[in-house]
């Protein structure tokens, strides 16, 4: 089971829709093929004023950053393939170019999670 989560780096006045979340794990259940309640997402939006690029005071970027966690995350080939999916569809879905989608895998859960207080192995 993936948790994911998803910071978006708002435009001045933008919103993100009140339906994103859903259409995020939707989306993102999607590339992991996972049955209903098994994508977690935690969608956050960062306002453009609390983000920042050193020595980039010119054309303001917007970009979106994934951070995923899961038991145990593929390797190679597959997660190539599956880290351009995500980035694919967090890109549509929140209206940004897919060269500034930043996809963060972390490391394995299995072993480092806890579910209900039972670690997860």
């Amino acid at each position: 089971m993936p948790i994911i989560d998803i910071d978006v780096v708002t435009r001045p006045e933008e919103r993100l829709p009140a339906a994103l979340a859903a259409d995020l794990a939707d989306a993102l259940g999607e590339v992991y093929g996972a049955d209903p309640g098994r994508v977690w997402v935690r969608l956050h939006d960062l306002p453009a004023g609390r983000y920042a690029e050193n020595a980039a005071r010119g054309e303001a970027v917007f970009p979106v950053f994934v951070t995923v966690r899961e038991g145990a995350p593929p390797e190679g080939s597959v997660l190539e393939a599956r880290v351009s999916r995500l980035a694919e569809c967090v890109a549509r879905l929140t209206y940004r170019p897919v060269e500034h989608v930043h996809v963060i895998v972390e490391p394995a859960l299995k072993g480092r999670i806890a579910f209900g207080g039972r670690l997860a192995t």
